[in-house]
Order: structure tokens, then C-alpha cells, then sequence
């Protein structure tokens, strides 16, 4: 059986390869990338590596060959190259291939989400469900990662400033994503879909966390999507940049990431770090 990883050289992809390592032969795992030096310099040494480039569908007809299950990492949007196309160019590579199984890691609910964040996800579901390919989606919430720039800028004493307002967010760490991701592609009997996400928690409960381990003092302050377009464009950050903060503030105020689920505790059989822990765990790296 061969096991596979798209994105191979991402954090998520490097992750979930460092765990198929302590439970697979080496030989049965396969790792996709688009750039196969970088590749080769950052896995683990002996590990076959393809090269894999979503614009293009013939380097992905040739790497997917042999393949019996793939986790299908999502990219990231590309205005050079629409990121819906590129995942429909896996799903068609991984058809004519015969790949038997594949874990897509997709977006919080992707079949009913309205935000437009959801919109290429919801397209690589559907056209993985229309392919006949068995299959788990992989609905991961929101990475505390996500919340580094807030998180460092409040611990030095700067305003931890938001407008999600009460809004729910079910924050996990990477990691722990990464790790369900590769338990679901050994899984011989996998669910269709997993929810995967943290306890869901405010901003308010972020910023309560941080005061427990921060040696400064910092404002806590909820303000307007409009007052948080002016806040971010003082601190210099781009225009489309703080467009995009925003609209994930605005996201997680209409409760579009709220979730109740034990989905990615019982994947991995045990409890989530906890908040605090979590951060603690980040500002050391």
C-alpha cells in the first residue's frame, strides 16, 4: 500500500510526514511536491519524493502512479492560477490514476459555509464526491497559528484589538490537525467527514488567556470592522491583506467557525492542548 502527501514541503505536509514515518515502512510513503530540492532538504532522508505541481496536470498523472492513498492538502488562493482549477486538476489526475482513497483537508461545513473562503473547497468536494474516489473530508476550523501576530504584538504590550465580537472560533494548533490528517489516510474505515476543531472560544477568551502568561499589561479592545480597517492600516499592513483580516474577523462574528465537535479529539485519541499550553507552545518556537 502506498501512501502519498501532497504539499509535502508545507508545515502541515512535513508534519503529517513525520508521523506516517513512525507508523509506516518507508518505503510506502510518497511525498509530492512542486519544488523537489527544497524537498529534499527539509524530509526526512530515504523518503521518495515526486514531483507534483497542481497547474499542471501531467507531473500529477505521473506522480499519483502506484499511489493507493493520497491526502490531498488544499493550496492556497492564486490569482496566476485559480485555485478551484488546481484542485480539480488533482481530483482528474488522481481518476485516471486509480488512487482508491483520498483525505481532503477542506473548510469548517464547506457544503452550506457562505463565506467566499469556502467557495473553491466546497467545488473540490463536490468533484471529489462526483469522481467515485472513496473518501474523508477533512473540515479543519481555524489554526491558532493564525493569531501568532496578534498573540506576540499583545505579549509585548501593544493593544490586543479585534472585531469578531462575541463570535465563536475553534482554535487548535497545526500540529494537531497535521497528526488527525495522517491517522485518517491509514484509517482503513474512515468517515466521510470529520469536523475537525478546537473547543470553541471568543476573542475575549484569547486575549483572557494571554493575560494569564503575559509579564505586560495590554488593552483589550472590540471595536468596528471599519475601526479595524484604520487599525491595521496604521500599523502599515497592505490594503488587500487587512481586507482579508478583516473578512475573517467578520467570518468568525457571524459564528461561521463555531463548532461543537469531538471529531479531532477522538481522531487522535486524546485531549487538545489547552489554550494556554498552546501558546506557550508557540511563542517558543
Amino acid at each position: 500500500m502506498k501512501y502519498a502527501v501532497t504539499g509535502a514541503t508545507g508545515k502541515f505536509g512535513r508534519n503529517v510526514i513525520s508521523h506516517l514515518i513512525n507508523w509506516l515502512k518507508q518505503d510506502d510513503i510518497i511525498a509530492l511536491a512542486r519544488d523537489t530540492k527544497k524537498a529534499a532538504n527539509v524530509l526526512p532522508q530515504g523518503i521518495e519524493i515526486r514531483k507534483a505541481d497542481y497547474t499542471d496536470e501531467k507531473s500529477l498523472e505521473k506522480a499519483f502512479k502506484g499511489i493507493d492513498r493520497l491526502l490531498f492538502i488544499s493550496s492556497v488562493p492564486n490569482d496566476n492560477y485559480a485555485r478551484a482549477k488546481q484542485h480539480l486538476n488533482v481530483v482528474d489526475a488522481a481518476k485516471k490514476t486509480g488512487i482508491k482513497f483520498i483525505a481532503y483537508t477542506s473548510f469548517p461545513h464547506a457544503d452550506q459555509a457562505k463565506s467566499l473562503l469556502s467557495a473553491d473547497h466546497r467545488a473540490t468536494e463536490q468533484a471529489i464526491d462526483e469522481s467515485g474516489i472513496k473518501h474523508s473530508f477533512l473540515r479543519n476550523n481555524w489554526y491558532l497559528e493564525n493569531e501568532l501576530n496578534l498573540i506576540n504584538a499583545s505579549l509585548a504590550g501593544n493593544p490586543f484589538v479585534y472585531s469578531a465580537q462575541t463570535g465563536h472560533v475553534g482554535w487548535a494548533l497545526e500540529r494537531e490537525y497535521a497528526e488527525a490528517a495522517a491517522r485518517v489516510l491509514i484509517n482503513k474505515n474512515p468517515q466521510k467527514v470529520y469536523e475537525f476543531a478546537g473547543k470553541s472560544l471568543t476573542f475575549a477568551d484569547l486575549a483572557e488567556a494571554l493575560t494569564e502568561i503575559s509579564s505586560k499589561k495590554f488593552k483589550v479592545d472590540s471595536i468596528t470592522d471599519e475601526e479595524y480597517e484604520k487599525f491595521l492600516a496604521k500599523q502599515g499592513i497592505p490594503l488587500n491583506v487587512a481586507d482579508m483580516i478583516v473578512m475573517i474577523q467578520t467570518l468568525i462574528r457571524n459564528n461561521e467557525l463555531a463548532e461543537e465537535t469531538n471529531d479531532l479529539e477522538e481522531v487522535l485519541g486524546h485531549n487538545l492542548v489547552p489554550l494556554k499550553d498552546a501558546i506557550q507552545e508557540l511563542i517558543r518556537e
